[in-house]
């Protein structure tokens, strides 16, 4: 297989990718990730693709996987806050409320151009906190999509997920097995 690249600085999606012990690099998408979709699958799966094309035009010899993770909750799409009034503001909407975590990933092949990507959907439930505990939570995750990280042990936020784990951390490796082995296969 080709040299492999990771189109993210995100550690989570490195320390995941590494899971699957396959030798890659990682070289960080500039991509704007701002955008007027509203869909959030659609979302996701154009924003990851984006940054797999971004980093593939520089490396032509290389398979590249992009990654891009949202939250959607009461009909809105919560992405990264932009501060802690805005992750104060996010965390508290979804305070005690189910909602959905959407990850798109995208594998290029910069050699061929062809490209292909998958959406996972996780269900998750926020645990009901009090004011004070959101207010401190608030200036913790500042680079997440729902300004929250599953991941982190003292992070009481989440009580329940419906779906895959990996795909609420920001990689969805059963979705990046299948593209993968879609490669291998030439499809």
């Amino acid at each position: 297989m080709r040299p492999l690249i990771l189109a993210s600085a995100s550690p989570q999606r490195k320390k995941l990718l590494k899971e699957l012990r396959i030798p890659f690099k990682i070289v960080p998408s500039k991509v704007d990730e701002n955008s007027k979709e509203t869909n959030p699958r659609k979302l996701v799966a154009q924003l990851s693709l984006k940054k797999a094309e971004e980093v593939a035009r520089k490396r032509p010899h290389c398979l590249v996987l992009g990654a891009d993770t949202v939250v959607w909750c009461a009909g809105k799409i919560l992405g990264k806050p932009e501060d802690k009034n805005d992750a104060k503001r996010i965390l508290g909407g979804l305070n005690g409320k189910w909602h959905r975590v959407y990850t798109g990933v995208a594998l290029v092949d910069a050699q061929t151009g062809k490209a292909w990507k998958e959406v996972a959907v996780s269900r998750v439930k926020a645990r009901k906190l009090p004011d004070e505990d959101i207010e401190r939570l608030s200036a913790k995750h500042m680079d997440k999509a729902g300004a929250y990280a599953v991941q982190d042990k003292d992070d009481p936020f989440i009580e329940k997920i419906v779906g895959a784990y990996d795909n609420v951390v920001g990689l969805p490796l059963t979705s990046v097995r299948r593209l993968l082995k879609r490669v291998a296969r030439g499809r």
